[in-house]
């Protein structure tokens, strides 16, 4: 969040952190008011990085009533919209070659899919659960599917080197059914925000700057 002179410049500065600490860290972000208008159109990446499990530092009045906003504006086609476009990427550029993917990716569309499921069997609300053990158990997946991300989680928590493979035919067939359920379901959506959600996400913007 930059000063309120910053933003009142005829010269903005640019909206996009990113810079490597160390070796171990390596900081990505966006400026507020940009956060805030790819919100609106649905970026779901505002949504996981304000409901992760994982904080290692922050404002909690901040965060909190940033999730509050975001649970009002938030709109499940938007999102939707996001992690179907974010996981057919996913799908062609890992999984090709369906007979050797390297196995640790498989969640790169894993994830998108299940969140997927997740909003369809949630109508009411469009803020999926981070945390992605919290995601499969509320999203009702498949017998064969949870035996098979059950232990690709146990190797995972091993070794982050997991190899490459096969991709398992019940995790493909449910990312595809998944996709494809999306493009139906989510077909006839505006693209917009409605007025009363930019106008939250405007008072929240104008008060955090101003206070």
């Amino acid at each position: 969040m930059r000063s309120l002179d910053d933003y009142l410049s005829l010269y903005p500065k640019r909206d996009v952190i990113e810079f490597p600490l160390d070796a171990v860290l390596d900081v990505n972000g966006w400026d507020l008011a940009k956060a805030l208008r790819l919100l609106l159109k649905g970026n779901a990446v505002v949504i996981e990085w304000l409901t992760s499990p994982f904080i290692y530092a922050g404002d909690e009045t901040f965060r909190e009533e940033a999730c509050r906003l975001a649970g009002n504006v938030a709109r499940a086609p938007l999102v939707a919209r996001h992690y179907l476009h974010l996981g057919e990427r996913q799908r062609r550029v890992y999984f090709a070659d369906a007979r050797s993917v390297p196995l640790k990716k498989i969640f790169y569309a894993l994830r998108p899919a299940a969140a997927l499921r997740w909003l369809r069997l949630h109508p009411s609300r469009a803020v999926a659960p981070m945390h992605f053990q919290t995601l499969v158990a509320e999203s009702d997946l498949p017998e064969n599917v949870l035996a098979i991300i059950e232990e690709l989680l146990a190797r995972k928590a091993e070794t982050h080197e997991l190899g490459s493979g096969a991709l398992p035919e019940p995790v493909g067939r449910f990312i595809d059914s998944e996709f494809e359920a999306a493009r139906m379901v989510w077909a006839e959506t505006g693209h917009a925000a409605s007025p009363a959600a930019r106008e939250e996400a405007d008072i929240f913007f104008r008060r955090w700057v101003a206070g």
